[in-house]
């Protein structure tokens, strides 16, 4: 690997670990569009409906400036991150992309995004501070402006909790007891599952807890996913699930759907898009399910983690970049452009005066009986810890699937599968030539 790429992507992660302004800026800031005149822009982007919000802007400010923007639908995760790499390898990148927060480390290290402070850099104030850290990495550079954020709640059938006598768990001790006392009294009812085929559930916990698993030292990275917060959440869920309070098996399987349907599951710790899912998953309990805050590890906490959320960034292979950026801080802020997302995409903004605008004045219809459900989120996305990703989230991601997923089958012991997980993606980075501090 080039010596160069490799102090970019250390300096990637000074800059999320420590808020350092020693990121250099990839691509360049200072220079306008390659081409002046009319722009034809093309936006690579897997969030449904996204072609009706573009048409708010061909139709307006698009017209009025020239600048047209064209949709191409893609895959999301990894398969999207491998696309980009792949067509700026070729200097074939569309003008903008997509991109999830713990993505952009990656793209950024590859110049495959473009700094747009120069243009997009007034656009801050929308954003709350550590939302629009995750964009910036901590530096003086703009590589993207956020689009959605996603934080974690606790979503639970308020019918069944009066019905068995169960009070909302404000401690994730108090979530263990919930749990074990409903086992004992309804054997046939889980309170919730440890499900291992979403790895963002984990790492969320996991920022909840206060985990940053990639930092640095020096020149080196340092990997802490085996560190004290994170074994604290696996020994939690682990233990939980060994004794056998809550279920063991997957999310998002006809299974899992059922028992959220019928009443097997009372409770899912998920994330602000849950009541899409929901809807989906369990359509028969529709009006039945309330929302409260994350459980925190203390009674004086107040904190939540991110299970998901994205960003639009500017490649380096446009040739408007000045055009891109103006397209991108329109999407994500102006009033009309939130609107229609939360609309037509179901977008829950990042920026924050959107989450209390009039599109979320209203419940999601599965949470009609709760009116103060986007209130309530708004206040919960406040809380959102801050977190730290690194260049192989992949790696980390795939085996937390696989060892965790076969700690859970098993009842086993979650700390080797934390340990495995550590273990091989400190052994990736080493193996594409990075320095790892111990």
């Amino acid at each position: 690997m080039p010596n160069t790429k490799h102090r970019r992507f250390v300096a990637t992660a000074v800059a999320v670990a420590l808020g350092t302004t020693t990121l250099a800026a990839c691509g360049s800031s200072d220079e306008g569009d390659a081409q002046s005149g009319p722009a034809k822009l093309t936006y690579w982007t897997w969030t449904p409906g996204m072609d009706k919000v573009v048409d708010l802007w061909n139709k307006g400010p698009g017209k009025e400036r020239q600048i047209t923007v064209t949709v191409k639908k893609q895959a999301s995760g990894d398969t999207l991150v491998t696309k980009i790499l792949t067509a700026h390898k070729a200097g074939q990148g569309p003008d903008l992309v997509q991109a999830e927060y713990q993505a952009l480390p990656t793209l950024v290290s590859n110049d495959a995004v473009a700094d747009i402070s120069g243009e997009a850099g007034e656009a801050e104030d929308d954003f709350a501070e550590g939302v629009w850290q995750q964009t910036t990495l901590g530096s003086d550079a703009v590589y993207a402006i956020p689009q959605d954020v996603a934080p974690m709640m606790f979503y639970y059938r308020a019918d069944l909790f009066e019905e068995y006598g169960l009070t909302v768990p404000a401690t994730w001790d108090e979530f263990a007891e919930t749990a074990r006392k409903l086992k004992e009294e309804e054997p046939d009812v889980d309170l919730t599952t440890f499900s291992a085929n979403d790895s963002g559930l984990f790492a969320g916990l996991a920022q909840q807890a206060g985990a940053q698993w990639w930092t640095t030292e020096g020149q080196k990275w340092k990997v802490g996913i085996d560190d004290a917060a994170t074994r604290k959440v696996a020994d939690f869920w682990g233990g939980l699930v060994k004794e056998g309070a809550i279920d063991n098996q997957p999310m998002y399987t006809p299974a899992w759907n059922k028992a959220l349907n019928t009443g097997k599951q009372i409770a899912w710790v998920s994330a602000v898009w849950a009541p899409g899912t929901m809807a989906t998953a369990a359509p028969d309990t529709a009006g039945k399910w309330k929302m409260a805050p994350l459980p925190q590890w203390s009674k004086d906490e107040n904190v939540t983690g991110s299970w998901g959320g994205s960003s639009t960034a500017v490649t380096t292979d446009s040739d408007h970049k000045a055009a891109a950026a103006e397209f991108a801080t329109w999407l994500n802020t102006d009033r009309e452009a939130l609107a229609a997302l939360a609309k037509d995409s179901g977008v829950y903004p990042a920026a924050t005066t959107a989450q209390l605008s009039d599109a979320f004045a209203e419940p999601p219809a599965y949470f009609s009986n709760q009116p103060d459900f986007y209130t309530r989120a708004a206040d919960v996305a406040g809380t959102t810890a801050p977190s730290a990703w690194g260049p192989n989230v992949n790696v980390a991601y795939t085996t937390f699937k696989d060892a965790f997923a076969a700690a859970a089958k098993n009842k086993s012991d979650f700390g080797p599968a934390l340990t495995k997980m550590q273990d091989d993606t400190v052994a990736d980075l080493e193996k594409q030539g990075f320095e790892v501090a111990e």
